[in-house]
């Protein structure tokens, strides 16, 4: 009998993948876990993984083509010749676990395509504050929580000659961004002063002790900001419907420019960790930005974010907050003086600028 791939849903921002890369033709049996194509959403390219071992009877779409979530992508079976569905689309297999879910709850969940067994149940059945807390947790958005991105009925065209043009994925998602920043949160921006060379030299004895070929200065600090915010948890959380959503684990976002695509990729769990395997996700999360394959995992619930512009040599800039983050940290370049600053944009609704300037005086210092 043929079973089938399905579109996966990446971003819960996103009912529409495309298709970049086969990796395998009518015919090839490939076993489960194997790569058998590349996704593309607006946050990543994914590399998506046979769920089955199996013969590939026939791709049910092709290179460049836009699929909706839970379309055939293709379809397997135990052996070369049997008989593919006349069907082009099935519906995408739910788990629904043992416990079952209330109407409101199903409702929620159908409208995330969430499958019911990954989320807790807090009683005998699944309700719909389990399902918003779930999504909460793990930065998932409900439709009627984005912002929208269409031009808005009061906007007019400039009086220039020029056209619209379609956003590509990446200026959709940093409109996305930007719009939660401008809708949502009340975000300002602060910054301190501080003596960038005692983090240095922390830098410098680090990377001997360790036998590091490059400066770990950013991912240090990086670790170091984690640390404070699991210290501070304040800081690691953010507001739905008018109460403070206190995020349990600190999930860092941290940004890459790619090319041309800025990345925030996301260590979940950073608070979890100890220094140096931090370190070694942290690198591991950049090379992915870097080759175009972040996962889901790795593109979306970030709780807090950290932004370094260094590399450019700039000395000063104010980050957007990234959707439902509080405190985004502003690392920059030493300015001719000697002196350095780390700004932060926070959102207003959940820290005040006395909690901020107080965690970036500690960051300013490295560890003892």
């Amino acid at each position: 009998m043929a079973f089938a791939l399905h579109a996966p849903r990446v971003n819960n921002n996103d009912d529409i993948v495309q298709v970049i890369a086969f990796r395998v033709a009518v015919g090839d049996f490939v076993k489960q876990g194997d790569i058998v194509l590349d996704v593309e959403t607006d946050k990543a390219i994914v590399e998506v993984a046979a769920e089955n071992a199996g013969y590939v009877l026939k791709l049910m779409c092709a290179v460049d083509d836009k699929v909706a979530v839970g379309s055939v992508l293709l379809w397997q079976g135990e052996t070369i010749d049997e008989p593919v569905p006349e069907t082009a689309v099935v519906a995408p297999a739910t788990g629904g676990g043992n416990v079952r879910p209330t109407a409101k709850a199903r409702a929620l969940l159908k409208e995330l395509g969430l499958d019911a067994g990954v989320v807790p149940a807090s009683g005998d059945r699944l309700s719909l504050a389990d399902v918003e807390t779930y999504i909460a947790a793990h930065g998932i958005q409900r439709r009627d929580h984005i912002p929208a991105v269409t031009v808005s009925a009061r906007e007019s065209v400039p009086d220039v000659a020029g056209e619209l043009v379609d956003l590509n994925a990446e200026e959709r998602g940093m409109l996305i961004t930007v719009s939660w920043h401008r809708d949502h949160a009340a975000a300002t921006y602060l910054e301190v002063e501080y003596d960038p060379k005692a983090w240095e030299d922390h830098a410098a004895a680090y990377a001997s002790a360790n036998k590091l070929m490059l400066s770990p200065l950013l991912p240090l600090l990086a670790y170091r900001y984690v640390q404070l915010a699991k210290a501070n948890p304040r800081v690691n959380a953010t507001v739905v419907n008018g109460k403070r959503f206190q995020y349990q684990p600190v999930n860092l976002g941290f940004t890459v420019q790619a090319g041309e695509t800025l990345y925030l990729t996301v260590v979940r769990d950073a608070d979890a960790l100890e220094t140096q395997p931090f370190i070694e996700a942290l690198g591991e999360v950049q090379r992915h930005a870097i080759q175009r394959k972040l996962s889901r995992e790795e593109t979306s619930g970030a709780t807090l974010a950290f932004s370094s512009m260094a590399r450019w040599n700039v000395s000063r800039h104010i980050p957007i907050l990234p959707p439902y983050c509080s405190l985004m940290i502003a690392h920059a370049a030493p300015k001719g003086s000697g002196r350095a600053v780390l700004g932060a944009s926070y959102d207003h609704r959940v820290l005040s600028g006395f909690d901020v300037a107080r965690l970036l005086m500690e960051l300013a210092k490295p560890p003892v």
